[in-house]
């Protein structure tokens, strides 16, 4: 692949952050995170093709893996952990893997990232197959654990795809479905957690939320299996049940204790 311009490195829009007022820095910072919904949304498409190649491999008992060193691991770690209580999958369906292991999750484990073969030791370590889709997550499209993971994933049949601020870059280039969110520079040149991190976000949230319709785990507007394992929950699950069944809250409460869920008791008092 011929050269590309890292544009996640590229200076600041800004220079002298030092000499700026409080105000001055968080608004410039705001400026710059406004332009980071309308990146997102130029990558719609490449979203919407992922989206739905994973929804069918789902419904036959696919997986989906994110792997990512830093920030960008932690937070497909982050969107993975939020699966089985929003929307009440087993935490072994979305699975987030990070450069490092565990300890990273907290704490940088040096060189971790640089690794070109461990995110397929780590992948394998959970008896991925074909019926998988593996989602390398880099802000710069370089990191060697990320890129060495999704090659080693695509020569064994595995549907990959990526998720980078990074166009044109060694791991877009190494994928099936490369979304590649261009935000510009950072306002504090080359700090990745900034707008690129956000980028990432909105984008994993895109990914799983539209999954998890794709395949039934949201009816109308409601996270109806979402497990209770808090008084909030049960509470916002119990007026789920008010508003559909037409019930009082004491009687949807009656009615979650005992059935367990909001879908099932919806299903059994329609």
């Amino acid at each position: 692949m011929g050269e590309f311009t890292k544009i996640t490195e590229q200076t600041s829009l800004y220079d002298h952050l030092e000499n700026m007022t409080t105000d001055e820095i968080l608004s410039n910072m705001n400026k710059e995170d406004q332009k980071v919904a309308l990146a997102v949304q130029e990558v719609i498409p490449a979203v919407s093709r992922l989206v739905d190649e994973l929804a069918v491999r789902f419904v036959d008992g696919g997986r989906l893996f994110y792997i990512g060193a830093g920030t960008s691991g932690r937070l497909g770690i982050l969107d993975a952990s939020e699966i089985p209580p929003t929307f009440g999958l087993p935490h072994e369906r979305v699975i987030g893997l990070i450069a490092g292991g565990d300890t990273a999750i907290r704490k940088a484990v040096e060189f971790a990232e640089d690794d070109t073969q461990q995110a397929w030791v780590d992948l394998k370590e959970h008896d991925i197959n074909k019926n998988d889709v593996v989602v390398g997550i880099a802000a710069s499209g370089t990191t060697p654990y990320v890129t060495g993971g999704v090659k080693d994933a695509r020569k064994h049949g595995i549907l990959t795809a990526c998720i980078t601020n990074n166009p044109g870059s060694p791991l877009a280039g190494s994928v099936d479905i490369p979304i590649a969110v261009n935000v510009g520079p950072e306002f504090v040149t080359g700090s990745t957690r900034m707008k690129s991190g956000t980028s990432q976000k909105l984008v994993l949230n895109m990914i799983s939320t539209a999954l998890m319709i794709k395949i039934g785990r949201v009816e109308g507007n409601k996270m109806v299996n979402m497990q209770l394992n808090n008084n909030k929950l049960v509470d916002r699950g119990a007026r789920f049940i008010t508003e559909v069944l037409n019930v009082d809250m004491d009687k949807a409460l009656a009615l979650l204790k005992k059935h367990g869920s909001v879908k099932a008791a919806i299903d059994a008092n329609k």
